[in-house]
């Protein structure tokens, strides 16, 4: 008889159960999928593509009754028409994917944009996100943030080839949302504070950082000569394949800051990095920030040190409309200025 002890025998068969049942979850769920785009391909045809007309009002109307005597709950003529509208969204089959759920569809039809309703499609799958981090990220305008920060010829190659930039401005935000912490924008708040919600809120955190983000240490000890640092977070992106050092502020922006984070960032070029990694970067997350003072501190040539302006509440959308509209016309001057 095998020397393997009775706990490692229960969490073996316990994986084996938890995985099928996931696997026969996601089965399932999409199965269903499949079945109200069959659903809503048939409502429509048989509308003849007219829903106004009377026949297309009394189909759903009568197809909600049967529905409803036959199966119960969830035929009701709200969800019939948002079935047609599953089909006339989504109108290739083959493109329909397992690793979406009923739910993740009915959020991504709220999209009107088709750029940017694929974009979430394409996010959700690479990220593995669940429908409360989709629905989230929707409505904290997570494509327009990274647009307003990015070129837009990146973020629309990123949408076709599924292929996250490879240069670090390409995975940076500003602003990042912190809405999760739960912290009124009024509360009396210190680093300290900040950076133990963030931890508390690792996962929600790393979410928002984006694709690749894997934690590393907190309060990152370095020293020499004599004296000792601490960086509050350091995380590793195995798409950049590089550290990533975070300096929170919860001040505005100050060179004082940057050069802060360009010892750090020096510091583990130096002694830090790993055989095969990129160049670190330093982002210094602050409360709110000056483009002057980063363009004046930093070097033109510079690739390795950000600052990035957080929101500790989610913006109405009107606040992030003026906040993006701010951000491109500095973009759009700092492109006049090079011409």
């Amino acid at each position: 008889m095998l020397d393997i002890s009775y706990n490692e025998v229960f969490k073996t068969i316990k994986f084996i159960l938890e995985t099928a049942r996931k696997k026969a979850f996601i089965t399932v769920n999409f199965t269903m999928v499949e079945a109200y785009w069959d659903i809503g391909k048939i409502i429509i045809e048989a509308q003849g593509g007219n829903e106004k007309a009377e026949y297309g009002k009394n189909l759903i109307k009568n197809l909600s009754k049967y529905l409803t005597n036959e199966y119960g709950k969830g035929f009701d003529e709200s969800n019939l028409r948002k079935i047609r509208q599953f089909y006339l969204t989504f109108q290739i089959r083959d493109a329909l994917r397992p690793e979406l759920s009923w739910t993740h569809y009915r959020l991504l039809m709220r999209v009107k944009k088709v750029e940017v309703r694929q974009f979430y499609f394409n996010e959700s799958i690479k990220s593995n996100w669940n429908t409360k981090e989709l629905e989230r990220q929707i409505h904290s305008f997570y494509f327009e943030r990274l647009l307003a920060s990015k070129n837009k010829d990146l973020v629309e190659k990123d949408m076709q080839s599924q292929i996250v930039g490879s240069k670090p401005e390409d995975v940076i935000k500003d602003p990042y949302v912190l809405e999760f912490l739960g912290i009124n924008e009024y509360d009396h708040l210190f680093e300290r504070d900040l950076e133990r919600a963030l931890i508390k809120h690792l996962q929600k955190f790393l979410l928002e950082l984006g694709r690749g983000f894997s934690f590393v240490a907190q309060q990152k000890k370095i020293s020499f000569d004599g004296r000792h640092f601490f960086i509050d977070l350091v995380f590793y992106n195995y798409i950049l394949k590089c550290f990533v050092l975070i300096d929170l502020k919860v001040h505005d922006l100050t060179h004082q800051d940057l050069g802060q984070m360009q010892m750090y960032v020096n510091y583990y070029t130096k002694k830090l990095m790993n055989e095969g990694d990129n160049l670190p970067i330093g982002i210094v997350l602050c409360a709110d920030k000056s483009d002057a003072i980063v363009k004046y501190t930093l070097p033109e040539e510079n690739i390795q040190i950000f600052a990035s302006k957080y929101m500790l509440y989610l913006p109405t959308e009107k606040e992030l409309k003026q906040e993006l509209e701010r951000e491109r016309n500095l973009i759009e001057m700092e492109l006049e200025l090079k011409k």
